[in-house]
């Protein structure tokens, strides 16, 4: 698995949180920081996708998309502890988190693709 297989729908799915957020309770700060995080997920998984199609890897947009999930594990793990309240953050946490461990994998396991023999 490619770091964009589950980089774009996790983006996804935050800009849905952030916007959700906005419109249920008027939090500029959910909206801000879920549509930003996606964007920033997104232009990295869309660099990977593009370099995978160029047989290669993009290390660099898979260690952003690192230090964004990691960043939002922390944030949200806190004010999880903080709120005690599971949602948002704590579903955001331990999603974050999945995903941070995934991109580390990724970052250290992954070799570029196979690129198959033209017949």
């Amino acid at each position: 698995m490619y770091d964009f297989c589950f980089t774009l729908p996790y983006a996804g799915l935050l800009a849905l949180g952030g916007v959700t957020g906005f419109l249920t309770k008027g939090s500029i700060p959910s909206l801000a920081g879920g549509l930003g995080s996606a964007a920033v997920l997104a232009v990295c998984a869309q660099i990977s996708l593009a370099k995978y199609h160029q047989g290669r890897l993009c290390k660099p947009a898979t260690a952003t998309s690192l230090v964004v999930t990691s960043a939002l594990t922390i944030m949200m793990s806190a004010r999880w502890r903080r709120t005690r309240k599971f949602m948002p953050p704590g579903i955001i946490a331990v999603t974050s988190a999945a995903m941070s461990l995934f991109l580390l994998w990724n970052l250290l396991c992954m070799r570029p693709p196979i690129k198959e023999a033209k017949r």
